[in-house]
C-alpha cells in the first residue's frame, strides 16, 4: 500500500486506528508511543512474566518467584541511532530486580534484548541530576558483561508468537 499520497489528517487518523487495533490485539496497553508497551508485552511473553498494573512505581512485571522487572525499549531508526533508554528513576530504591532492555529496528522487529541485574545497572548508566534519573545506553558492550543475560532469541520468539495474528 502506497501511503505517500494520503493527506496528513488521514495519516493521523490511520495512526490512531492502528494504535487502537494493536491495543485490541493485546500488543500494547495504551495508545501512547507503542515502543514501551510493545517491549513490555514481548519481554513478559518471552519470560512468562505477569505484567504489573499500568503506572506501577519502579517495575513493569513480576515472575513466579516474585522478582520484579523494569522493562525499557528503544526503537533505533536511520534518523536517530541512539540506544538511550527512557529515564530510570529511584534506582537506589531497588524497585526492581532486573532491567530488561529491548532494542527495536525501525520496523519494530527485535534487534537485541538483554536482562541486567539491578546490581549492575549503575555501571551502564549515569545519574543525571537535571532529570533526577539514571540514563542507560544499550551499547553492544552491555552484552559482553558476564552478569548480563542475552534474551534476544526468546524475545524474537515471543514477537513471532505475538504477531502471528
Amino acid at each position: 500500500m502506497d501511503i505517500s499520497e494520503v493527506r496528513s489528517p488521514q495519516l493521523f487518523t490511520m495512526y490512531c486506528e492502528i494504535l487502537h487495533l494493536l491495543k485490541e490485539r493485546g500488543l500494547i496497553r495504551s495508545t501512547n508511543n507503542p515502543v514501551a508497551d510493545y517491549a513490555e508485552r514481548l519481554v513478559s511473553t518471552a519470560l512468562s512474566l505477569s505484567l504489573a498494573p499500568k503506572s506501577t512505581t519502579g517495575y513493569d512485571a513480576v515472575d513466579t518467584e516474585g522478582r520484579k522487572y523494569e522493562i525499557k525499549g528503544r526503537r533505533v531508526t536511520h534518523l536517530n541511532k541512539s540506544r538511550q533508554l527512557s529515564a530510570i528513576r529511584g534506582l537506589s530504591h531497588c524497585h526492581f530486580d532486573f532491567l530488561a532492555g529491548v532494542l527495536f529496528r525501525e520496523d519494530f522487529t527485535v534487534l537485541k534484548a538483554c536482562l541486567i541485574p539491578h546490581s549492575s545497572v549503575h555501571q551502564f548508566g549515569k545519574f543525571r541530576e537535571h532529570v533526577n534519573a539514571t540514563i542507560v545506553h544499550l551499547r553492544d558492550s552491555v552484552w559482553d558483561d558476564p552478569e548480563v543475560v542475552d534474551i534476544t532469541e526468546a524475545v524474537k520468539a515471543a514477537q513471532a508468537e505475538c504477531t502471528s495474528q
